[in-house]
């Protein structure tokens, strides 16, 4: 099920908050998103042209049983069943999410979210970023990411994980690690992306195996991505590394500064 049909879904069940007054990605909309918190919220002019902003979709679990065809009870054993039984997706030639391709990225176009005065910048926080490791295959999983500049973010890569690992397999071979980041992902393909199955085993497989799943070819990176997205920025994890940081993490405390690669 797409965030289109999320949308959609949470309309016609009186579950939607819509804001339609001009609200600024900058610290403005952070705000109204916390004061919303619980209920799914689209910003239908959020000072960008073009672009609409929702939040709150994973806000309940009953979000995450309607994009699983079930009932809240049920979600866990979805999850697990889905965990133990993952099923590779098929392609997509002429997917939704390349409706439009843009060769020149202007990351200033997306409403990209500052939500406190004091953050490094505006981040991404729910973006999915989707890798290839040379050893153990696709790796789908979240990293926040800071803009730095109109084509760049510096992204926070945790040691040990998955992504951080393939970057690290990628350097000390001096190349750069191809990746895809997925904006306005299907619920299913969220709640994937947040699991942390063994080495080897693919996340959008997992999806496929939680509800229907294809994938598209990226355009400019030898990588596949989930065809049903709002948003898909090809790059490339690159050797430079800048400050990313300082931002609010899960504990609602301030996490440090660090020196992370520039994507």
């Amino acid at each position: 099920m797409s965030i289109r049909a999320f949308l959609k879904w949470a309309e016609e069940e009186g579950l939607m908050t819509t804001v339609s007054r001009p609200v600024n990605p900058r610290l403005e909309m952070a705000r109204v998103i916390h004061a919303l918190e619980g209920h799914p919220v689209l910003f239908a002019d959020p000072q960008r042209h073009g672009w609409r902003a929702l939040a709150g979709i994973c806000a309940k679990r009953e979000h995450f049983a309607w994009a699983l065809g079930t009932d809240v009870g049920g979600v866990v054993s979805r999850l697990t069943s889905a965990l133990d039984n993952p099923a590779l997706p098929s392609l997509e030639e002429e997917p939704p999410c390349q409706e439009i391709v843009d060769q020149a990225a202007d990351l200033n176009a997306l409403p990209i979210l500052t939500h406190l005065d004091e953050d490094g910048g505006p981040y991404v926080t729910s973006g999915v970023a989707v890798i290839r490791d040379p050893d153990f295959g696709r790796n789908v999983s979240f990293h926040r990411l800071m803009k730095v500049g109109e084509r760049s973010f510096t992204a926070r890569l945790v040691e040990g994980r998955g992504t951080d690992t393939a970057w690290r397999k990628a350097m000390a071979l001096g190349q750069d690690l191809e990746v895809a980041i997925c904006i306005g992902a299907p619920i299913h393909v969220l709640l994937a992306a947040a699991m942390s199955p063994a080495k080897g085993i693919d996340e959008l497989s997992i999806a496929n195996a939680l509800a229907p799943t294809h994938v598209a070819r990226c355009v400019c990176v030898d990588l596949e991505i989930p065809a049903e997205c709002e948003v898909v920025l090809e790059g490339r994890i690159t050797g430079q590394i800048a400050d990313e940081g300082p931002f609010t993490d899960l504990t609602e405390t301030w996490d440090i500064v660090r020196q992370q690669p520039v994507m």
